[in-house]
């Protein structure tokens, strides 16, 4: 089992945590930035309008010292080209105010509310121990001898709004994050599940055990078609391998066949020399032999049609093919030249088994025939034999198969002729089958020739 930090489960989770976490606190920024953006737009437009108000007022003819009983409501400052203060709220007095485009924080001067209330100065403030956060604009007068700045205090309201949704934001993120991550820990955890039955259910499937099958959830989705998937992979090995027990059980017969006669041939030679021919005993001792070695051959090349990787192959002519192996042996008609790309010398073992099969059963006559259908290169071979029965059309080409019918007549044969057919002709791209009973027919891709 995979340590924790390594599990699918935990780095999902984790990836799900830190991107909500990203998304989220991306999100939380621009809206608080958003937000205090509007109360800062709010408090500027309104600082105009007063510096404005004063600066028309300058304009007209009005001295900075009447402006105190001119301007109500308002904070400003008003300074000369020299730099010093000619008017200011009185609240405000001495204030620094030459920042400008921004936010200060001020204390305003402790006067008592009759004063307050008879100069009128900015009435809307809070009490006098508030600290005030002001935005200040600049403004210049017409004959541009005094500055004037003005300064409007930040919506307490929606500054303390804002602080409030801030606060609320930087505990929520988090906390929204880890939920999602637990979220998504569960969702995987949960969708995992099957993965988990179908992994303890292959550790327990053996070479001897193959006919076991992975559960398939029926969710339809990509853990249904891997269990799906693995299933098939488990057939396909079942029958791999029942298939080459099967064949080495027959090797095992067919070999054990001929060396225990070969055995007995020799036992009884040596224990009565006078009384056997030597000459007689030999030939039959190397007929034995000559089966064996040919069924170790055929064993040799099955084994490596089995197991056979990526070849060099090139173009042969089959109408090349057909008059090496079959001339003087059988009749022969090309029609057409197909060139197919593939091993020269195993299409021609195949050929060579087809017609050693037609002779075998022939009563008089086999015929090689070759030509191209749709594209294919088409080659077969016929005789005029009793014929394969219907029902063992595909079986014949199985290994160790012999008809217990007139056909399976055999002077020697193995039973694995007709299985190298299909199996060279499969390694080729193509196909073996039996046609009308006693034709036998192999297709196999033509090769186009530019």
């Amino acid at each position: 089992m995979p340590s924790f930090p390594r599990s699918t489960r935990f780095r999902v989770a984790v990836t799900a945590f830190a991107a909500s976490a990203l998304a989220l606190g991306a999100v939380s920024v621009w809206f608080v930035l958003q937000a205090e953006s509007r109360l800062r737009n709010a408090a500027t437009q309104l600082a105009d309008a007063h510096a404005d108000a004063i600066v028309q007022l300058l304009n007209t003819g009005a001295r900075p010292a009447d402006l105190t009983l001119l301007v109500r409501d308002s904070i400003y400052e008003v300074k000369d080209r020299s730099g010093t203060s000619v008017a200011s709220c009185p609240a405000l007095r001495e204030a620094t105010l030459a920042a400008y485009d921004t936010e200060i924080t001020l204390k305003p001067y402790e006067i008592d509310r009759a004063d307050r209330a008879s100069v009128g100065c900015a009435p809307e403030l809070g009490g006098l121990d508030d600290y005030l956060t002001v935005h200040v604009v600049r403004e210049t007068s017409g004959d541009s001898k005094y500055d004037v700045f003005a300064g409007v205090q930040i919506d307490p309201e929606g500054q303390a709004a804002v602080d409030s949704v801030r606060t609320v934001l930087t505990a929520g993120v988090p906390a929204v994050a880890l939920l999602i991550g637990v979220i998504a820990w569960l969702a995987v955890r949960r969708s995992l599940r099957p993965v988990e039955a179908i992994r303890g259910e292959v550790a327990e499937i053996g070479a001897h055990d193959l006919s076991r099958r992975v559960p398939a959830p029926r969710t339809g989705d990509e853990i249904a078609r891997l269990a799906g998937t693995m299933n098939s992979m488990l057939a396909r090995l079942d029958e791999a391998v029942t298939r080459q027990s099967r064949f080495t059980s027959d090797a095992s017969h067919e070999l054990r066949t001929p060396l225990a006669s070969l055995r007995t041939q020799l036992e009884v030679l040596l224990a009565h020399p006078d009384r056997l021919d030597w000459r007689h005993s030999c030939e039959n001792a190397l007929l034995d032999v000559t089966r064996l070695q040919d069924l170790v051959a055929d064993l040799v090349l099955l084994g490596k049609l089995d197991h056979a990787g990526p070849d060099r192959l090139e173009p042969v002519a089959l109408s090349e093919v057909v008059q090496a192996v079959a001339a003087g042996r059988a009749e022969i008609e090309v029609r057409g030249a197909p060139v197919v790309r593939g091993h020269r010398s195993r299409l021609e073992r195949l050929l060579r088994n087809l017609v050693d099969n037609a002779q075998r059963h022939a009563a008089s006559r086999v015929v090689v025939e070759v030509s191209v259908v749709d594209g294919w290169a088409v080659l077969s071979v016929t005789d005029d034999g009793p014929g394969v029965p219907e029902a063992d059309r595909e079986r014949v080409f199985d290994r160790f198969v012999r008809l217990d019918d007139a056909r399976a007549r055999d002077d020697g044969g193995s039973g694995l002729g007709l299985a190298i057919v299909a199996d060279i002709a499969r390694a080729h791209g193509g196909t073996a089958a039996v046609e009308g009973g006693s034709r036998f027919v192999v297709r196999l891709p033509e090769l186009k020739m530019s």
